[in-house]
């Protein structure tokens, strides 16, 4: 395990000291970062998932109790509370429970320098799924920016990363596949916690001009990447379980077409359907819920497809079976990716897109990128701040 870039509070007890010690993240360990804030002017970046301990406490609550003095809070896609759908705009506003400012990070924000420039340290904490196109990593990224951008510390409260035991599919290609949802080249399927890729970000010189952050990580202690790991809060409104977690590696591909996921019921990320009997004999019928986007695909139609509410979560691993299936199936092929340039930011490259089309097996595509993965776990390495799966 190596370290690079930033300061790195590690686990003092070892983390192989006791096979069933308790797993404890970098926001439950008050001790190690709260005396790092006395008598500094502090912003935060958190969401619903920054919690602190058994009674699941939010972070924002804690500090305040603990009299650090804190200025405002930036929120990420899904806002502060996850309460906001997928693509939804996160307004600047303020958090009702505390009465904190909250400035999104979500989009533009003109204010965001002068915001992080008022503020002495940063702390992020939000807990992410190990996914390259799920966006809460491209807002650490920006808060690594605006922290170098003004001098200032951020300190990485890290979590484990619920699907850590993989690393998998395609490395981003060049720039012109670069956005929110895939906005560093890495694997889609990383394998690293957000503390980790922070120091893969500075360690690689990935900040404009190769500028590097402040950077501290509060790691997780007793955590190996082949460990099991529940999420104890719901990371965003589509994501309501553990099962929904594991299978949203190969299923979040489909939003470049218009196959349902199941958004707009109560298994999103579970099930898989289009209104053609084609695509098998389970139905489901997408429509409204509440905290969910006001577009869903397929709103009101009665879909076909597939149901695998009953999979075994810890069994699902990243796979192309579901997408090559659907589009084998298709009798639409020329429109089954409806939506081509999102596709291939999901994917980081157009040529996955390509190689369905040409009727690829998964065994050829995955042979295509096995080069380019080996060499990012040969990076991915160099950051590694815990017992890898392999």
């Amino acid at each position: 395990m190596g370290s690079c870039g930033g300061t790195v509070q590690t686990d003092q007890t070892g983390t192989d000291a006791v096979a069933d010690s308790i797993l404890s993240t970098g926001a439950d360990q008050l001790d190690r970062y709260v005396p790092l804030l006395k008598g500094k002017k502090v912003g935060l970046m958190g969401n619903q998932t920054s919690i602190v301990g058994p009674d699941k406490e939010h972070l924002v609550d804690v500090l305040l109790e603990s009299g650090v003095d804190l200025k405002f809070a930036f929120a990420p896609e899904h806002g502060f509370r996850g309460d906001i759908e997928r693509g939804e705009k996160v307004s600047n506003e303020v958090d009702e429970q505390t009465g904190l400012p909250l400035y999104s990070l979500y989009g533009k924000n003109e204010k965001a320098d002068s915001i992080v420039a008022s503020v002495d340290v940063m702390i992020f904490d939000l807990q992410d799924v190990g996914a390259r196109f799920y966006t809460y990593i491209t807002s650490m990224h920006r808060v690594m920016q605006l922290c170098a951008n003004h001098g200032k510390k951020l300190i990485v409260l890290d979590r484990p990363n619920p699907n850590g035991d993989q690393v998998d599919g395609p490395v981003r290609k060049d720039d012109k596949f670069k956005s929110n949802v895939s906005y560093h080249k890495i694997a889609m399927v990383h394998g690293l916690t957000v503390g980790e890729l922070a120091q893969m970000i500075n360690g690689e010189g990935w900040l404009d001009s190769g500028a590097q952050c402040d950077l501290e990580v509060i790691t997780v202690q007793h955590y190996k990447h082949g460990t099991p790991y529940e999420l104890p809060v719901i990371p965003s409104p589509s994501l309501p379980n553990h099962l929904s977690v594991r299978l949203y590696l190969s299923l979040c591909l489909f939003e470049g077409t218009d196959i349902s996921v199941g958004r707009g019921t109560d298994w999103p990320f579970q099930v898989l359907g289009y209104p053609d009997p084609v695509f098998g004999e389970f139905t489901f019928t997408p429509g409204i819920r509440p905290g969910m986007a006001a577009h869903v695909e397929q709103q009101d139609k009665l879909c076909y497809g597939l149901d695998l509410r009953q999979l075994n979560p810890q069994e699902q691993t990243f796979t192309l079976k579901y997408l090559i299936d659907f589009y084998q199936k298709a009798p639409f092929k020329d429109t089954f990716f409806s939506r081509p340039e999102f596709f291939d930011k999901l994917a980081g490259t157009d040529e996955l897109r390509k190689q369905i089309i040409a009727g690829q097996t998964e065994e050829q595509i995955s042979a295509s990128w096995s080069t380019d993965l080996m060499a990012y776990k040969t990076m991915r390495k160099k950051y590694l701040l815990y017992p890898d799966f392999e």
